[in-house]
């Protein structure tokens, strides 16, 4: 039994050792003298750290004292200690001290595996012991033995590979004993400071692996750093081994026999926590550590293992008045490990356990509900939230094909849904190529030829196919969707005219066909934008005079249209232009003009019968007539010809000309593409054709003096338009048409929808400048915010400006257009105050004095001498006089209008509380314009408010208001109140009574307090229905008023009700600007930037808008943010899928890379995206000729010039003509 082991069957098995048991080993080695092992006493496999002595149960000491038992090396598991793991090259030098041990018998001697202090060690024993050959352990019959300092064990039942056996060394002589145990401590110091300095690497610091900890027992809870690091000055941050690091621990003792498990504090070697980086989310062995705001544990966060608890909020018991305490039982559940009721507030359950308990909620809904569209729809918004955590492409199409059944059997049993059926195909636009997804929307189409919103879609969607799109491909289906969409509405007219129009008959059409002009104006914007400014207000033009002014006569929609062909081929001025009348007041002219000559005619005739007829030649002498007259014809034609060849200097001069372009390599015979090397050549290029486009948006008549082609080319035919005129029966759709033509063309024109519509938020999408009403919004708010006093965003103001608005010759245009309007909508002082503005602008663009108002005074008086009785007339043009400082002449307009009510009729009389409000904001904004306040404008405003609440007759102010009237007034204004309440039930909200609410509201702020006028506020708004407050016109602007009057106010109000009432706001109409600039007023003054960024970022994510993004882009550039935060910005936007055809979001994001980042590499990249994304866009396409020739190369310049050629762009300059001039010039 007693043999040594000198074969590599029987050798020793190395095992890595931890640092604190190779101080152990060395120490027993130091003692002299052999200890003495108990007989019976087997050594311990696995030594423990405590010096303890281990209490072992009857049966393991048993098994362990056995002399059958094997030990199978291979399979023995790595020991997991608290220090670092030794590997095999420690292991192999540990063996090779042992050999060296036992060549001297007279040395001392320690096992492989000491045991605790306390315990003395018998040699003979212990050689007896090693020296068994047949001594084998069975690893599997092995108990789970565990201290309170280790864990044994691997991750993941992951299997460890075998520790390579030990070849021992064979016995040297005696004599080398010595020099051999030189050698051996020699070897142990150079691997203890090694391990020290691996240690020490591996930290990054010395006293970080103290402060951090390895299982041992620190003397203190806390250490202090007293020393700098340089390194935190160079890399701007901490180390991450300085910094706590947390991490859950959950200690589990399960006692079962003579098996437990306790928990390993150490860091393992397969460790989830180690080194920091990018993991797969659906890897098993997460190999990363750092933060716990890392990558790694936000991966973590989202694996499918991890359990998530789920908070379950506990009812609140009611409030109940009295002594009575109802009897509610609790839900509580049963917990059987603590044999009693615990009552739970949360629920542990990993994502897949969340995913199943939410498919099948969904399914149960889907059944219960099957024709409820946002039961589908979050139903398939769930799918993408389980694509977002797959990593494999194969499991995120498995998803989506989940997702588009799920669609597909919502449509089903939902046909006719809209917002599914477009849901459904954005889910076939993620799998199916461009032209199977044609022909889908096609298909789709025709079964839904009548829905304005799947037209408008597949718009987009063709305009952001950027392979497919052309001018006249998108021109033919902007076609097809007119001439779809009118002939659903003929169709819907032919159906109900044997019946009575119901309300919801008549809605139902007045939404049909303000969703065709949506798609017209679309149209109209698009050819402007590509660069067809003509055609784009040909367009206008026709479908204005085709519906506006057509002729009292019935006519089929064939007849009407060939009558309107013969006037638009006439000589007849069109809408806009100077002298224009109308097609019907045209027409009756024609009519009268051909009467008078019919007549004329006719009396000709008559004088021509009986009588003499006058002299007669005979017929030869008018044959010899004809004769001269041809020989005549003849001499004239060689006349001509010897002219022209008494013309040797145009000769010369073309041949110069030709002479000159075979120099330049452009001849008649050179080759087309001549390569252009100088990119300032493009840059003129582009600037000429910027002016050009700029100059020239006014169709050219037929019978104009220039017959050139390059003029000609600018006419527009009547074929040209005949496919998109379509007839409006509404007088609303037909002012809807007008408004949008005045907004169209810059026109300055009050709100005339609610933000919240579909045409405001696809006008703000569409547009590539910003409309002025927001552009002064961010302009006030920027002011305010900005520390270093530059512009808003800091760039060029071309980028802000619509490209179309103030211009001179743009607003003699539209003047004269609404002038011929006004009398389709008389007594409409939205578009009266559009005229005068216009006019007002005009003449400002004109001259340089602004106080000049003579022109929109005269216009405003022959306006009144037409309609004495237009009240709203009047109070538009005293608003106009105040806003020019004459405030006095303001006071006689309003005092004159107002004195002349009692004699007019009801319908009339309606509008006054409108009148009242004006007049009574103008006296309130001229008590505090100037230095000082003003309390007698402020009495005035009351007198004018007390004279509306008790509906007297009004009289000029003369005296403060007594207390009586200001009583009787306020009882006034209750009862008008109350009485709009059953209205406003109804749904009809008009503006005379928002206006009267906002007097009632200022009245009590200027006699009572906010906290009055702001109960009136609120009982107005709670007494309309939940549901129209978000879609109406009225009580948006009756919300600004009141948002407004706490922003004007802020030192006054309380910031928690302002603050609660501005959210309010932006609930309701979150692209709403002025709200929104109340809003970030508020903030900007009472809250930290922090907390303004979050609720910047709630409300992108929430409800993302154009409006959102340049509120958050004009803080942080005011800010001078991080260029991190802005591009951060910058790319949000632009992921979305409706922001990403912003035309604006693009300049902008150009023109912040070129001047405030000055990184042309990113604005070229950028530049790319922003034309694959819109390329309708021609001035997005020249601004990389204007801005980018630095960094473009000529032949870039010129491919661009060809792509934008092959999409059919509208070209107006030649490259061909910057070469002559430049070839002139020099």
């Amino acid at each position: 039994m007693e043999e040594r082991l000198q074969s590599p069957a029987t050798s020793t098995p190395s095992f890595p050792l931890s640092h604190s048991q190779r101080e152990e080993l060395a120490e027993l080695e130091r003692e002299p003298g052999e200890r003495e092992r108990p007989s019976g006493k087997a050594t311990t496999l696995f030594p423990l750290s405590h010096p303890q002595p281990i209490n072992r149960s009857s049966h393991l000491q048993q098994w362990l004292s056995s002399s059958s038992f094997t030990v199978d090396v291979a399979s023995l598991p790595e020991v997991a200690t608290s220090g670092r793991q030794l590997g095999h090259e420690d292991a192999a030098s540990l063996g090779r001290e042992s050999e060296e041990e036992r060549e001297q018998p007279s040395s001392t001697k320690s096992p492989l595996f000491p045991l605790s202090h306390h315990q003395p060690v018998s040699t003979s024993h212990h050689r007896k012991w090693l020296s068994n050959s047949s001594f084998t352990v069975d690893v599997a019959s092995l108990p789970e033995i565990a201290t309170s300092d280790y864990e044994l064990g691997h991750e993941d039942g992951e299997e460890l590979s075998p520790e390579k056996p030990y070849y021992g060394i064979l016995d040297s002589p005696a004599s080398e004993s010595s020099k051999g145990l030189r050698e051996m401590k020699k070897r142990k110091r150079k691997k203890r400071k090694r391990n020290r300095e691996v240690e020490e690497d591996y930290s990054g610091k010395s006293r970080v692996r103290v402060l951090s900890g390895s299982g041992s027992k620190l003397k203190k809870d806390y250490y202090f750093d007293t020393r700098g690091d340089r390194d935190n000055l160079a890399f701007g941050s901490l180390y991450k081994m300085d910094i706590a690091r947390y991490r859950l621990h959950h200690l589990l003792e399960d006692y079962s026999g003579s098996s437990f498990q306790l928990s390993y504090f150490g860091r393992g070697k397969n460790s989830a926590f180690e080194s920091e980086g990018d993991v797969d989310a659906l890897d098993g062995k997460l190999k990363t550590e750092g933060r716990y705001y890392c990558t790694k544990y936000m991966t973590l966060e989202r694996h499918k293992d991890l359990k998530h608890v789920r908070v379950l909020a506990l009812e609140k018991l009611p409030l109940v008045p009295g002594d009575f305490i109802p009897l509610i039982v609790s839900k509580a559940t049963y917990d059987e490990n603590d044999n009693g009721l615990t009552e739970k507030a949360g629920v542990e359950e990993s994502w897949e356990d969340e995913v199943i308990r939410k498919t099948k909620e969904f399914n149960k809904m889907s059944r219960d509900f099957p024709h409820d569209e946002k039961v589908w729809m979050a139903f398939a918004d769930f799918q993408d939230k389980i694509a977002s955590t797959q990593s494999k492409k194969g499991a995120r199409l498995q998803v989506l094909e989940k997702k588009i059944s799920i669609l597909e059997k919502a449509m089903e049993l939902n046909p006719d849904n809209e917002d599914l059926l477009i849901c459904l195909m954005k889910a076939y636009q993620s799998r199916d190529s461009t032209a199977v997804l044609v022909e889908r929307w096609e298909r789709t189409l025709v079964q839904h030829s009548d829905s304005c919103k799947l037209w408008k879609e597949f718009i987009h969607f063709c305009l952001g196919d950027f392979s497919r799109f052309k001018v006249s491909y998108l021109r033919k289906i902007y076609s097809h969707a007119v001439r779809a969409l009118s002939s659903a509405f003929g169709r819907l007219c032919g159906q109900i005219d044997d019946m009575a129009k119901t309300g919801s008959v008549a809605s139902e059409l007045t939404q049909l066909e303000t969703g065709l002009v949506d798609i017209f104006v679309s149209l109209c914007r698009f050819e402007w934008q590509t660069g067809h400014q003509e055609l784009a207000t040909g367009l206008f033009q026709a479908l204005i005079e085709y519906n506006l002014f057509c002729p009292s006569l019935l006519l089929t929609e064939n007849s009407k249209q060939r009558l309107f062909e013969h006037f638009w081929n006439g000589d007849g001025a069109r809408v806009g232009e100077d002298g224009a009348l109308g097609w019907s007041a045209w027409l009756e002219t024609e009519e009268e003009n051909r009467q008078k000559a019919i007549a004329t005619e006719v009396s000709f005739q008559d004088t021509e019968k009986g009588g003499w007829t006058g002299w007669s030649e005979p017929l030869s002498r008018v044959s010899e007539n004809s004769g001269m007259n041809q020989y005549t014809e003849e001499n004239n034609a060689i006349d001509e010809g010897n002219v022209e060849e008494d013309m040797p200097e145009n000769i010369d001069e073309e041949d110069e000309m030709a002479s000159l372009m075979e120099k330049l390599g452009m001849g008649i015979n050179a080759d087309a593409d001549v390569e252009i090397k100088d990119t300032t050549v493009w840059m003129k290029w582009s600037e000429e054709e910027t002016a050009r486009c700029s100059g020239q948006w006014m169709p050219v008549r037929e019978k104009s003096d220039n017959n050139d082609e390059a003029q000609l080319s600018r006419e527009v035919l009547f074929e040209d338009v005949s496919d998109y005129l379509f007839s409006l029966s509404s007088e609303e759709s037909r002012y809807y048409l007008l408004s949008h033509f005045i907004d169209f063309f810059g026109g300055p024109i009050s709100q005339w929808s609610c933000s919240n519509s579909p045409c405001g938020i696809e006008k703000l999408l569409s547009l590539e400048g910003l409309p002025e009403s927001l552009l002064s919004e961010l302009h006030k708010f920027q002011v305010a915010v900005d520390e270093k006093g530059s512009s808003f965003m800091g760039i060029n103001s071309d980028c802000s400006l619509n490209e179309i608005s103030g211009r001179p010759d743009h607003l003699k245009f539209l003047r004269n257009a609404i002038l011929l309007c006004i009398k389709v909508f008389p007594r409409n002082y939205v578009m009266e105050e559009a005229l005068l503005n216009t006019e007002g602008l005009l003449e400002t663009r004109t001259t340089s004095d602004t106080s000049i108002i003579a022109n929109s005074r005269t216009l405003a008086k022959s306006l009144l001498k037409k309609d004495r009785q237009d009240l709203l007339l009047c109070g538009v043009y005293a608003r106009r006089e105040a806003s020019s400082g004459n405030i006095d002449v303001a006071r006689k307009i309003f005092d004159m209008a107002l004195s002349s009510i009692k004699g007019l009729s009801s319908d009339l009389q309606s509008s006054v509380p409108l009148l009242y409000l004006w007049y009574a904001e103008m006296e309130l904004a001229h008590s505090y314009a100037g230095d000082g306040y003003n309390s007698l404008s402020q009495q005035r405003a009351i007198h004018i408010l007390s004279c509306l609440g008790s509906g007297i007759e009004y009289i000029a102010f003369k005296c403060e208001v007594s207390n009586v009237q200001l009583l009787r007034a306020r009882q006034g204004y209750k009862q008008q109140l109350k009485n709009l309440r059953s209205v406003w039930a109804r749904g009809d909200i008009k503006e005379s009574s928002t206006a009267l609410v906002c007097s009632a509201a200022l009245f009590e702020r200027l006699t009572s307090g906010w906290t009055a006028a702001h109960r009136i506020y609120e009982e107005a708004l709670s007494m309309a229905l939940p549901g129209r407050r978000s879609q109406n016109l009225q009580l948006e602007s009756l919300f600004v008023h009141f948002t407004s009057m706490y922003q004007k106010n802020l030192k006054l109000s309380n910031f928690s009700k302002s603050w609660e009432i501005m959210l309010q706001g932006l609930q309701l109409y979150p692209y709403n600007p002025k709200i929104f600039a109340a809003m970030m007023e508020v903030a900007r003054l009472y809250t930290v930037p922090n907390k303004i960024r979050r609720i910047l970022d709630q409300y992108i994510h929430e409800k993302p808008s154009i409006t959102v993004y340049l509120f958050a882009l004009a803080y942080e550039m005011g800010k001078s943010s991080s260029h991190h935060r802005i591009h951060g910005l910058f790319e949000r936007a632009l992921a979305n899928d409706e922001l990403h055809r912003s035309v604006f979001l693009w300049r902008f994001y150009l023109e912040y890379e070129i001047h405030v980042s000055c990184n042309l590499v990113a604005a070229r990249r950028v530049f790319f995206r922003a034309i694959h994304a819109c390329p309708w866009s021609k001035k997005l396409w020249l601004e990389g000729f204007l801005r980018l020739n630095s960094i473009l190369s000529a032949k870039e310049l010129s491919d661009l010039q060809d792509v934008m050629r092959e999409k059919e762009l509208l070209l107006r300059t030649d490259i061909y003509e910057i070469l002559l001039q430049d070839e002139i010039t020099m």
